[in-house]
């Protein structure tokens, strides 16, 4: 079911006998794309910048920024200017870094989605669960109610194997 819900313009990637599961199905690829100049140069401005803003000296520059606004207060008669100064500032700034962050976390999602991948491909995990961040929600909560009525049964079926266990130690004296 999965495997047909991938997309078609994928590039197969030969899979490694006896890696995957034992199953000779190819792994499907994103297409690659070479990014451009802006994108790189936005990736590497987004990662340092969201390296660098989550340091403590950042955080009291930040303190130190608002201490100065507050103080600075009674000097402007806490006028609507000197409001509006701090307003603009945090707008700006929250603006910015909405993207910053946002990008950051793709970039950790994407890599550990990798990750993942690679682990499922080289484990006797079933290779169908690669690519389940392309499906729907309701592909997802599809597949995942079937997994945990898979896990159910799994649980149900090992108590019942200790429940069996226990009453033939009690048969035989043993319990």
């Amino acid at each position: 079911m999965i495997a047909t819900k991938q997309h078609l313009d994928h590039d197969v990637v030969p899979s490694t006998p006896g890696k995957n599961n034992g199953s000779e199905t190819p792994i499907k690829t994103a297409p690659t794309k070479k990014p451009g100049k802006f994108s790189k140069l936005f990736a590497e401005v987004a990662k340092v910048g969201s390296r660098e803003v989550g340091r403590a000296w950042v955080f009291a520059l930040a303190l130190g920024t608002v201490v100065v606004w507050a103080v600075s207060g009674p000097f402007f008669g806490f006028s609507d200017t000197w409001q509006l100064v701090i307003n603009t500032g945090t707008t700006i700034i929250t603006f910015l870094m909405v993207f910053l962050i946002q990008n950051s976390q793709n970039r950790d999602s994407a890599a550990i989605q990798v990750k993942l991948d690679e682990l499922i491909r080289v484990s006797k995990a079933n290779n169908l669960f690669m690519g389940l961040e392309h499906l729907t929600d309701e592909e997802l909560q599809e597949i995942e109610g079937k997994c945990e009525g898979r896990a159910k049964a799994v649980l149900e079926a090992r108590t019942a194997s200790e429940d069996a266990k226990h009453k033939l130690r009690v048969i035989d004296g043993d319990g």
